[in-house]
């Protein structure tokens, strides 16, 4: 199945949670429809699919290329929900989203696939590329003239700590995979776990 491209916030009021992180989206806080606010009371196995809906929504990741980072992750070594997690925040959308070149991760995941972005001075234009801890991420010389990448990057008010950004040469390095703490606190990783053990 290719990737969701319907109304986010429609979406977003389903899952109840912003999938762009401004909170914009959710406007009403329960789900779309004429029967959105009498819904029945989910089962446990509509808890933990939801659950898994979230992060895969949240990330813009289609279900092949999601249940394929979760086959990764379980041969890491550490917590497997965690180490999925991690797999997912070292996306190079995800990365550039982070770094603030992109208001949201499909803006993110658009200046990517349009090839505005380089990794250790080689253009990548794979959203899905795996960061490593150390590569340094950043926008191409035609591309540094973009408005987009401007105006996002002068409304950003916060950069995690796994990463390190440089104002003036406009460029940021991955330094390390974040901790549990650094990711999306409204995701409960254990259900996805469970959904997959299933």
């Amino acid at each position: 199945m290719s990737r969701y491209t319907g109304p986010r916030h429609k979406l977003a009021r389903r899952l109840g949670i912003s999938l762009d992180g401004t909170g914009k989206d959710l406007k009403r806080n329960y789900a779309p429809g004429q029967h959105g606010q009498s819904r029945r009371k989910l089962t446990e196995y509509g808890i933990q699919l939801q659950e898994k809906q979230k992060l895969r929504h949240m990330f813009g990741v289609n279900e092949k290329q999601f249940r394929r980072t979760f086959e990764h992750a379980q041969k890491m070594r550490g917590v497997l929900g965690e180490n999925f997690m991690k797999l997912l925040e070292s996306r190079l959308d995800n990365v550039v989203f982070r770094m603030g070149f992109a208001a949201t991760r499909p803006a993110a995941r658009q200046l990517v696939n349009h090839g505005h972005m380089t990794v250790n001075g080689k253009k990548v234009d794979i959203a899905s590329y795996r960061v490593q801890p150390g590569d340094v991420i950043t926008l191409r010389e035609k591309s540094r003239g973009l408005a987009i990448v401007k105006e996002s990057l002068e409304a950003r008010t916060f950069v995690p700590n796994f990463i390190t950004f440089d104002d003036n040469k406009v460029e940021g390095t991955f330094t390390r995979l974040p901790d549990r703490s650094e990711m999306p606190a409204e995701i409960n990783e254990t259900l996805i776990v469970e959904w997959y053990s299933r």
